[in-house]
């Protein structure tokens, strides 16, 4: 099979084959572990963001605003209004 002397595990993918110390350094996540409660975390905060843009969304939208770009490129959050109100 394979002719180094050191054990190789299944699964141990790229972090079996011999490199350089400067390669190890630049490609950190290729040689560590996955860190469960790290990726829980960041998973968590992701949610979070994503959660608190579609509250903002959901709160312009059920109080009848809307993005409309005016003529000089700007946008602006503008009620919404009926051609009866105008």
């Amino acid at each position: 099979m394979s002719d180094s002397k050191e054990a190789r595990n299944p699964g141990e993918g790229i972090r079996s084959l011999r490199s350089t110390s400067v390669f190890r350094l630049i490609n950190f996540e290729l040689y560590t572990k996955p860190n469960k409660i790290i990726m829980g975390l960041g998973l968590a905060a992701f949610a979070g963001v994503f959660g608190y843009i579609a509250y903002m969304r959901q709160k312009y939208v059920s109080l009848g605003y809307y993005a409309a770009v005016q003529e000089n490129g700007q946008e602006v959050f503008t009620k919404q209004q009926s051609k009866w109100e105008q």
